[in-house]
């Protein structure tokens, strides 16, 4: 069930009824954990009983950490990432370490087995998100969840289970403990966040990726500049479906009286990849902060050791995404990128950083690498991945039909439309829906929806992490 799909509005409208109609707050978060379980559970029920094994082991290593002394606690607390760690390495990366071990055995006559494993939506956000609440409870900045119903609650909360933003259980645990209304400026500033994210998704994201999937799919058939073009859309298009599905669970949070972190803040504009990772997926990028790079040490054992910190961080976010080399090279750019940086901003005069001509080329320098490192991930090997590259840079023959997609010059202005309503938004700017202004916006909004996307919606690129 995807947010654009009429069967997830028909079950949000039906959870919203349940929510108004309901008057005991116990029963409301039961129900609300029920509808939860049902979202997961139609895209496969059996993982619904993974997911709540998972909440109710975590439960009991955050209690366990909480009354035991210091020494037990890291004890538990080992205990606890071990057994999660456990989890996600055996559904996610199993048959990656068993090809990479392939290549190695084969030659002596020795092949371990592949199983045929599925991999379970948004296990890693659900992985992040119980290993930071055992994290938080023995570092004393959170306590532990009052029941488990709650914590469940935070694992399955619909609106940001398939691909978040990673929630801290600082941030949401506290709101189970008021009551779930649903009020009339929630369900409007609600409705409206839905609808960018929507417009971003289908009208954006979805109309780029007729144009993308091809040329990834058979870059031998495309020329240069339609390659290079290819890359830009594919940067546009992961971050309208990726913040266009954080803005739907924004909304859809905020209709049931629930705020969410924002995770984007138009990463593009950055002038360098550190700026570049404070915009992007920012609940990610926090969580790698607080519960990885500073565990290893941060910047507190002197320069070379932080350099090696923020590499290792990010080698580790790339895995995260996907058992794939191709993540690994993309985290390891990114890695490399971070520690470069940091060198350079050590030693670099910070005279000429104000200047338009340097601003412009930081941005441009920034841009252009992080759309090639998007082709890491995109591509569907490192075959393709390098060889894209090369062409790109006309170091392979550059020969290919030219297609100038007329799908970038068709979401220009949505994407410009939609970003200038966002910042409105993000200012607390709201059209008031029942006014004329608002009516008139919302007609032509769904008109476009109805008229301009592409019939068949593609699921979310995120869902596979």
């Amino acid at each position: 069930m995807i947010f654009s799909s009429i069967a997830f509005l028909i079950f949000f409208c039906l959870v919203l009824i349940a929510m108004t109609c309901i008057k005991s707050p116990p029963l409301k978060k039961m129900v609300l954990l029920a509808a939860s379980y049902y979202f997961y559970a139609y895209w496969d029920y059996r993982f619904v009983f993974l997911m709540f094994v998972m909440s109710l082991a975590n439960y009991y290593f955050g209690k366990k950490i909480e009354e035991n002394s210091p020494h037990r606690q890291k004890h538990w607390l080992a205990c606890g990432i071990v057994f999660n760690l456990i989890i996600l390495g055996f559904f996610k990366y199993y048959n990656f370490f068993i090809e990479s071990a392939n290549s190695v055995l084969t030659q002596m006559d020795i092949k371990l087995p592949f199983l045929e494993i599925i991999l379970p939506v948004g296990i890693s956000f659900i992985t992040f998100e119980v290993m930071s609440y055992i994290i938080d409870i023995y570092r004393g900045t959170n306590k532990s969840a009052n029941t488990f119903w709650d914590l469940a609650l935070l694992v399955a909360f619909f609106p940001h289970l398939i691909a978040g933003p990673i929630l801290k259980p600082a941030h949401f645990l506290p709101q189970l403990a008021n009551n779930i209304l649903i009020k009339r400026t929630n369900l409007e500033q609600g409705v409206q966040l839905f609808l960018i994210g929507l417009v971003k998704k289908n009208l954006i994201a979805d109309r780029l990726a007729l144009f993308v999937d091809p040329v990834f799919q058979n870059p031998h058939a495309f020329n240069t500049p339609t390659i290079w073009l290819a890359v830009v859309a594919y940067a546009i298009q992961i971050y309208c479906d990726f913040s266009g599905y954080t803005d739907m669970a924004i909304g859809c949070a905020k209709c049931l009286g629930f705020n969410i972190p924002q995770n984007f803040n138009m990463p593009y504009i950055s002038r360098s990849i550190t700026e570049f990772w404070r915009r992007w997926h920012i609940s990610l990028s926090t969580w790698l902060r607080d519960y990885l790079y500073i565990s290893l040490g941060g910047n507190r054992k002197g320069r070379v050791r932080q350099y090696c910190n923020l590499t290792i961080v990010m080698l580790l976010g790339g895995l995260w995404h996907g058992a794939s080399w191709n993540f690994v090279v993309w985290g390891g750019l990114h890695g490399t990128a971070l520690a470069v940086h940091k060198i350079y901003s050590e030693y670099f005069n910070t005279a000429q950083a104000d200047s338009k001509i340097y601003s412009f080329f930081s941005w441009l320098a920034t841009f252009v690498f992080v759309c090639i490192a998007w082709v890491f991930f995109r591509s569907k090997d490192f075959a393709v991945s390098w060889y894209m590259v090369q062409k790109m840079f006309y170091l392979a023959p550059s020969q290919g039909t030219a297609w100038y997609a007329s799908s970038l010059l068709i979401v220009i202005p949505f994407l410009i439309l939609a970003h200038y309503v966002r910042n409105k938004m993000d200012k607390n700017y709201y059209f008031p829906l029942t006014s004329f202004k608002g009516l008139v916006a919302l007609f032509f909004t769904l008109l476009g929806l109805l008229f301009l996307a592409p019939l068949n919606s593609s699921p979310f690129i995120y869902f596979q992490f």
